[in-house]
């Protein structure tokens, strides 16, 4: 008889879209339940925050910053992580209208209901506008598409109907608190999509998504941002996949879009932006923390990414 108890456990296995999603987080959130009555079609303008909708019961249509209208049907969801202008209707090609935020109930803090036409055969939309802890520039963002489409969202993650169900009784309830706990479920509902989509979506994806699926890109990219702060040298990013540095350099830029080189300073940079405007940190603070030699190479370096000065970036940003 063999004992296999001294037997070491499988290795888990790593799972850069986890690690990845580690580092993203909402700083704030706008959640709404809406009940809409056929005919309908709502305008929604470019803006900084991350928006989603989830579709709770019957389909409606999605016109997409391509100006493609697309059908949507009951537990589909879609995320457009740079707040891109779109439109919702539940027809195609109907003219949209601004939608009526002025007329919807507000409930506490950012949260609202919004109710149109007849009871009926309504559909409901389940919205949200989102800040996610990264800014417009940073690469992570910059890679994602405009849309990010989780097909059939409830089929792929059971769970989502639960989540859902305790989003609304948060809003029916309207109890203190209320915000807080409808923002760290919106919090999960994004990243639901935003894996229900890596794991489903289009298999001639690129870019971030490429980069994601691809194990051994997606194993160096989740260690910058695992360690952001580090001045990653290429060698030490070709031995985290493996490769030698010519066959590494490639392949990433080939598959992300960017020179090692230039995505790791991209991610530095934005880690610069946040200490200066978010922390008041001190120019000269900011270049230690990164490890630069002198003020002036990193206002440099800083310029080359951000496209200002970090004195003038401060000023913009007070």
């Amino acid at each position: 008889m063999h004992d296999n108890s001294s037997k070491s456990a499988p290795p888990t296995l790593h799972d850069p879209l986890t690690d990845m999603l580690k580092g993203l987080r909402l700083d704030g959130v706008e959640y709404g339940r809406c009940t809409l009555a056929a005919p309908w079609a709502f305008a929604f303008p470019a803006r900084q925050d991350a928006i989603f909708h989830f579709v709770s019961e019957r389909g409606c249509w999605l016109l997409n910053p391509a100006g493609q209208w697309i059908e949507l049907g009951a537990g589909d969801a879609v995320l457009l992580p740079r707040g891109s202008a779109h439109a919702l209707a539940s027809e195609p090609g109907a003219t949209p209208h601004q939608f009526p935020r002025w007329q919807c109930k507000a409930l506490s803090g950012n949260i609202f209901d919004y109710h149109s036409g007849a009871k009926g055969e309504n559909c409901l939309l389940f919205s949200g506008s989102m800040r996610f802890n990264l800014d417009s520039l940073h690469p992570l963002l910059r890679m994602m598409p405009d849309v990010m489409r989780a097909d059939e969202l409830m089929k792929c993650e059971p769970t989502i109907l639960h989540l859902l169900e305790a989003m609304g009784c948060e809003v029916e309830m309207n109890r203190v608190g209320a915000c807080g706990i409808i923002a760290r479920l919106a919090d999960v509902l994004a990243a639901q999509i935003i894996r229900a989509w890596v794991e489903h979506g289009s298999v001639d994806a690129t870019g971030w998504i490429a980069a994601v699926r691809n194990p051994e890109i997606g194993r160096v990219l989740a260690a910058i941002h695992a360690s952001p702060h580090r001045d990653w040298p290429l060698r030490e990013l070709a031995e985290v996949m493996g490769a030698s540095r010519s066959s590494f350099a490639s392949k990433f830029s080939a598959i992300v879009g960017e020179t090692p080189a230039r995505y790791v300073a991209q991610v530095r940079m934005h880690l610069a932006r946040q200490w200066i405007s978010r922390d008041a940190a001190r120019i000269s603070e900011v270049a230690r923390r990164l490890g630069y030699d002198s003020e002036a190479s990193f206002s440099r370096a800083f310029k080359r990414i951000v496209g200002t000065a970090p004195s003038q970036f401060r000023a913009q940003n007070k």
